[in-house]
């Protein structure tokens, strides 16, 4: 058989994103911007914090995702009295050995749902971060490496809820994105009910992709083209935040307590070039990063206390940096 060409090689990635995500829609209805969201964290290698009520079908949408692209997926539910051994796993004593051995934790998986991540303690928020960060885990003496691809997808509770341990900046930096999840319209809710009053509904969803194809879909992704001045307009959007007087934010500097962290230019550049991708596209547009700026920034701008007083919200923020700063003045 021919070894096929490098573009019908990306002819054929595009048709199985597309079979993706006709293969999840057939089981989540709607939450169509949580689902593309999820894709660019796994196939940027970053992680998503989800922030939304109950009931919006965030486990049912990871545990799909997990089977259409052949991957391990494990939910965590954390809570007040969680252990970090709970998480990432201990060394127990096997009395048919006389030795002890390594019981691995839930991290283990490819895809990881940690629900409700700020319920609980410093010390399991810490042992989240390493394997976060440095895709590995430790313990006892021994450090294992996290299976590639390794995506963690975070659900988050409003912080003024009783019980919550607010993430501290350090870890929400380590989140690619923080993504607002709202209800469905009228006309996607109508469709859940249907098919979830009925009782006899089971669909299993096929395997489209397997790590091979990540891995390929991962590499399309870094020939992506990105020009100096558009990467010069990230650099400039980020500096935005930190000296906002500079591009002539004076009103919004009052207000921004800490600006966007060198992540933020690492991220939006690799979402945007996403973006440009899953358009079928092998080089950035200026709206490639702007679509992505907000999700990328919102939980790296750090607002004081007068914005909370007068009812300045982190989106304004940034709607007002895109204004500013233009690609045309870079």
């Amino acid at each position: 058989m021919a070894e096929i060409t490098d573009k019908e090689r990306t002819e054929l990635l595009y048709t199985k994103l597309k079979q993706v995500r006709e293969e999840v829609g057939k089981v989540v209805i709607g939450q169509e911007y949580m689902f593309n969201r999820l894709l660019l964290g796994l196939f940027t290698n970053g992680h998503i914090l989800l922030e939304g009520v109950p009931g919006l079908a965030k486990t049912l949408m990871v545990n799909t995702l997990a089977k259409v692209l052949h991957l391990d997926f494990n939910r965590i539910q954390f809570t007040p009295d969680l252990l970090p051994a709970d998480l990432i796993g201990t060394m127990i004593y096997n009395q048919a050995k006389s030795d002890f051995e390594v019981k691995k934790g839930p991290i283990f998986a490819n895809l990881i749902l940690a629900d409700e991540v700020n319920r609980s303690p410093a010390k399991v928020q810490a042992a989240l971060l390493e394997s976060m960060q440095e895709r590995q885990v430790t313990i006892g003496e021994t450090t294992f490496k996290l299976d590639s691809p390794f995506l963690v997808l975070a659900t988050q509770n409003p912080v003024d809820q009783e019980g919550t341990y607010p993430l501290p900046e350090a870890q929400m930096d380590r989140f690619m994105m923080k993504v607002h999840v709202d209800y469905l319209d009228k006309e996607s809710e109508l469709e859940v009910m249907r098919r979830m009053s009925n009782m006899n509904f089971r669909y299993e969803p096929k395997t489209i992709l397997d790590k091979g194809d990540i891995a390929l879909i991962r590499n399309e992704i870094n020939k992506v083209n990105m020009s100096e001045s558009l990467e010069k307009y990230i650099i400039e959007l980020v500096f935005a935040s930190r000296r906002p007087k500079e591009y002539g934010l004076n009103d919004e500097a009052e207000y921004i307590q800490y600006g966007a962290s060198t992540r933020a230019s690492i991220n939006l550049n690799l979402a945007s070039k996403f973006i440009a991708f899953s358009n079928q596209r092998d080089y950035v547009l200026p709206e490639d990063v702007k679509s992505v700026a907000y999700d990328v920034l919102n939980h790296r701008i750090i607002l004081n206390y007068e914005a909370e007083a007068d009812g300045v919200t982190t989106r304004q923020i940034i709607e007002s940096i895109l204004r500013k700063v233009t690609i045309g003045k870079v």
